[in-house]
């Protein structure tokens, strides 16, 4: 375990150990199942993890530009890149850096695939988003098949042949979902799409497939990836999950700086936000868990937490600790590195926490430590 009081508050701390279990997990799935599977930056881009990522997976996806030269730079390889749309002024860099790139509509494919038919630095292979219209997300902001989504093309809109020049399908539709989600998955896009199946080299299935929680049946999944298989052996199957690398694998610590009392609630103010350090927390929502707290308990001192941003609502709770809390006590969040260090922001100028890893041998290591500069060169 951890011991947290040698870490500087706030920051975020990756386990290696951790880190390298789900790793391990990630890779027994992809060589048992035969399914590409690569990780995905907008979950987890923490690119001084990487030389420890690649030991286990070789691709990643890429959502932008940024995150495709990233990709190329410090994974090694060219990325799976797929973004809901490019431009004129983007695409260049996007074919430079990708060795897959899937388009949101036939208006972009017909735009942008000249310019990949004449790229002549390597192969690209081109793919198009479909939208199955089934999604078991209950979250509206992130189920990209509510009605009207501008994810993804739908079924009638293809005809029965795929444009020239597609050479794969590329859907996404779960969240830290099951594998039982994904096999309903599957028979919509059979229903919907099969008569392309046979013509398609690679079926990208997305992201949200959650494989490294501590409920998740790895072994349902497993099974149902050979037995689409068997059914289309010609067909590379790809995965692109991005919370299952980084899930459980850290903490965000922070301290106590104050204590405020308003009509008998207590807010405990952080030096972290949930605004600008835990967005999902806001957005989900979801409630973190608090190494030595517990949900609300009667009778036990009992508290918010509350960010220090002056965003009215950059608050949670409610926890109970054992006893109560006092200025300068440590606040340690679990499971706080997947989405989280790729959506932080300078909102009010507060400063970002700490990069902090520990390695196997216990020691750590402050990989990046934040000041003015970092905020003011944002915007130079």
């Amino acid at each position: 375990m951890i011991d947290f009081k040698d870490i500087p508050s706030p920051a975020f701390v990756l386990d290696e150990s951790l880190l390298r279990k789900n790793l391990s997990l990630i890779k027994s799935v992809k060589e048992r199942s035969g399914a590409e599977i690569i990780l995905a930056f907008k979950a987890f881009a923490l690119w001084k993890a990487f030389p420890i990522i690649r030991e286990y997976v070789s691709y990643a996806a890429a959502s932008s530009v940024f995150e495709a030269q990233l990709a190329f730079e410090e994974m090694g390889n060219p990325a799976y890149t797929y973004s809901p749309a490019y431009t004129e002024k983007n695409f260049p860099t996007i074919l430079k850096y990708s060795s897959h790139i899937t388009f949101n509509s036939l208006n972009q494919f017909e735009r942008f695939y000249p310019a990949v038919r004449h790229f002549s630095d390597r192969k690209i292979s081109c793919g198009l988003r479909i939208n199955p219209e089934y999604s078991s997300v209950k979250t509206a902001l992130y189920n990209p098949c509510s009605p009207g989504s501008r994810m993804g093309i739908l079924s009638d809109l293809l005809g029965d042949k795929l444009p020239e020049g597609v050479e794969g399908l590329h859907c996404h539709t779960l969240c830290e979902s099951t594998s039982f989600e994904l096999e309903k998955t599957l028979v919509e896009i059979e229903k919907r799409f099969g008569r392309f199946l046979p013509e398609i080299k690679w079926l990208n299935m997305g992201g949200g497939h959650l494989m490294t929680r501590k409920d998740y049946d790895a072994e349902h999944l497993i099974q149902v990836l050979k037995d689409f298989q068997s059914k289309y052996p010609h067909i590379q199957l790809i995965l692109e999950p991005g919370s299952a690398f980084g899930w459980e694998t850290g903490y965000l610590v922070s301290s106590v700086v104050d204590i405020v009392e308003n009509r008998g609630i207590k807010t405990a103010i952080l030096d972290v936000s949930f605004a600008c350090h835990m967005p999902d927390c806001l957005e989900m929502p979801y409630k973190p868990g608090i190494l030595g707290a517990t949900d609300a308990v009667k009778g036990k001192p009992t508290y918010r937490m509350g960010g220090n941003s002056c965003l009215a609502g950059d608050f949670m709770g409610d926890w109970s600790f054992e006893k109560p809390l006092k200025i300068g006590d440590q606040i340690v969040f679990e499971d706080m590195i997947h989405y989280t260090i790729v959506k932080t922001t300078m909102f009010n100028g507060i400063p970002h926490p700490a990069l902090v890893f520990q390695t196997l041998e216990g020691k750590n290591l402050i990989w990046r430590s934040f000041d003015y500069s970092d905020y003011k060169n944002r915007m130079d």
